[in-house]
């Protein structure tokens, strides 16, 4: 079960998202807003797993109140502005509703945030990664061994993430997204470089102003991500 709340300023959209989300097995409401404010409050005394945002809103915006959570629940935006989907993925939302939506189109958001919240569930269960020196990931349904010290970097693909290994050309490619992936390596040998790419400390052979080099494979160090590089590549600079 995940526990859902859902914010936006039109009654008339709040209605239909609760009604929407009352049809869905696996969801259950919490709460439901019409302002970003009253949610941040609602988000101080329950427990979230998924939150249903509309974008343009008086006060905060949707994405002004993404960005100020430290730790966001699962988020899929529901808009009547496409110009907005590219801002929202940066923020690894789940998905992007327009409205006018149908309701096989909320189902099939609603199943990719499950999706995002059983990964997130089976990671939290599983032992600690510093344990182990491998996980397994699902690959055209089989499961794949991953060794960590075969990992150089990992590449993310919007819904999906490619793992680059020393021991093969190809890429493997699994259903995730790199945030999920990031969450599951936490405290292993491993640094977020760029919104797109999680790299192995221990490949890394060179730094060079915003560039991160594994040999002669070179990767980009984003701005939002500069200072950790710092921190954990050089942390002689600091």
């Amino acid at each position: 079960m995940m526990r859902c709340l859902a914010i936006d300023d039109e009654k008339l959209v709040r209605d239909l998202l609760e009604d929407n989300i009352k049809q869905v097995p696996y969801l259950q409401l919490v709460a439901s807003c019409k302002h970003a404010m009253d949610a941040i409050d609602v988000l101080r005394r329950e427990s979230i797993d998924l939150i249903f945002l509309d974008i343009q809103m008086p006060g905060l915006s949707g994405l002004q109140f993404l960005r100020s959570l430290p730790h966001p629940p699962l988020a899929i935006l529901v808009t009547a502005y496409e110009q907005y989907a590219l801002e929202g993925f940066d923020l690894d939302v789940v998905d992007y509703l327009l409205k006018p939506y149908t309701f096989d189109r909320f189902l099939k958001a609603c199943n990719r945030a499950l999706e995002r919240h059983q990964s997130r569930q089976d990671s939290l269960r599983s032992p600690a990664f510093g344990m182990d020196d491998f996980f397994f990931v699902n690959v055209e349904y089989v499961q794949v061994k991953i060794n960590f010290a075969d990992i150089r970097y990992i590449e993310g693909l919007k819904d999906y993430v490619k793992i680059h290994l020393t021991s093969s050309n190809k890429p493997v490619l699994t259903r995730m997204t790199l945030k999920s992936m990031e969450e599951r390596l936490a405290g292993a040998s491993f640094v977020r470089t760029h919104k797109s790419f999680l790299v192995s400390i221990p490949h890394v052979t060179a730094v060079k102003r915003d560039t991160l080099y594994l040999g002669e494979r070179e990767l980009p160090i984003g701005d939002a991500y500069r200072e950790q590089v710092e921190r954990i590549i050089r942390p002689s600079t600091h």
